[in-house]
């Protein structure tokens, strides 16, 4: 899919993956050195480590996934940069 989207639009797009289920960590991880973005979240995924291993939050699977691609050289966007590759408002810009 990526090789289809590489084609049709050469660098200007961005692509993230999210993994559900127990094989999110490996399948994210993959993502990311693809070169795309990624999500963890008790939303998609109960587990954290060894096959039936529950995670206790989400700050949980963050830490995690962060320490896996930090680790293998990739850089972790700051809530700010995410915000702006999102184009999405800050905290101090919505009325809730």
């Amino acid at each position: 899919m990526k090789e289809t989207a590489d084609k049709l639009f050469g660098d200007a797009y961005r692509w993230s993956v999210l993994g559900a289920g127990r094989h999110q960590m490996p399948l994210i991880t993959q993502a990311a050195m693809m070169g795309g973005n990624v999500r963890v979240g008790l939303e998609e995924s109960l587990y954290i480590g060894p096959p039936g291993k529950l995670a206790r939050s989400n700050a949980e699977q963050v830490a995690k996934i962060r320490r896996i691609l930090e680790e293998l050289g990739l850089e972790i966007a700051t809530p700010a940069e995410a915000r702006e590759i999102l184009a999405l408002k800050g905290g101090d810009q919505v009325g809730f």
